[in-house]
């Protein structure tokens, strides 16, 4: 996960505040307050550990297509090493100083910025993940989707961790700590499956697998070849 916001006048590392200093410390109890008072548990020491069976899920299909990989909100910088140690070059991005930090503390290359401003190789990225809940990057995951079709190749695929239940909602959010500390508001969405494939549609990019393990559920969604990527500004 990464929090903060998606466009890029107002895209800031985050520094001082509970979510970095529990990737600091690969320790939690972090929480996402909603306005209404709900809390949604974020799974820190998962992140903060090597890639589950899950996990290995993603990283095999991306192995498997034999290009460079974007890892979107790549926290901590488990999927940029398990990447790696399978032979694929990769790179993450993240708001988070302290994510990048410890991405490159594993040997994985990251840039701390947002997916929005200028990437390298835009348009001839292979695969690109959106983990651990990053599909709600910016709160707007039409513009996010858009955007990310831009970043792959024609072919390229994008693969997304989304909701285990069809749930399609837009929020402000601030993290919150086990001693009640929470990080500044930012703009955050929850998508189901079809949420995501009909959101994904018009941004050039079709679904074309959906799986699930431990839990966690997943779409493949494939830029298609010859259709020009939906716009996100």
């Amino acid at each position: 996960m990464t929090p903060g916001t998606g466009a890029p006048a107002a895209a800031r590392p985050w520094i001082d505040d509970p979510f970095s200093e529990a990737l600091r410390t690969g320790r939690g109890p972090l929480w996402l307050r909603t306005p209404d008072g709900r809390r949604h548990r974020l799974d820190v020491e998962r992140w903060c550990a090597p890639p589950d069976a899950a996990d290995h899920t993603l990283l095999e299909r991306c192995a498997g297509l034999g290009r460079p990989a974007l890892d979107i909100g790549c926290g901590p910088g488990r999927l940029v090493a398990g990447l790696l140690a399978l032979g694929l070059p990769a790179l993450g991005v993240d708001l988070t100083v302290a994510a990048v930090a410890r991405t490159r503390r594993l040997g994985g290359p990251a840039l701390c910025r947002s997916v929005f401003e200028r990437l390298p190789a835009e348009g001839r990225w292979g695969s690109a993940l959106l983990a651990d809940g990053n599909l709600g990057i910016g709160g707007d995951p039409s513009a996010l989707l858009g955007r990310i079709a831009q970043l792959l190749r024609p072919g390229g695929r994008l693969f997304v961790e989304v909701e285990p239940r069809e749930v399609d909602e837009r929020l402000t959010v601030r993290i919150e700590n086990a001693a009640g500390h929470r990080g500044p508001p930012f703009r955050w969405a929850r998508l189901g499956a079809a949420a995501t494939a009909g959101r994904a549609a018009g941004a050039g990019l079709v679904e074309t697998e959906r799986w699930s393990v431990l839990g966690r559920h997943f779409l493949a969604l494939t830029r298609v070849p010859g259709a020009p990527p939906g716009a996100w500004y």
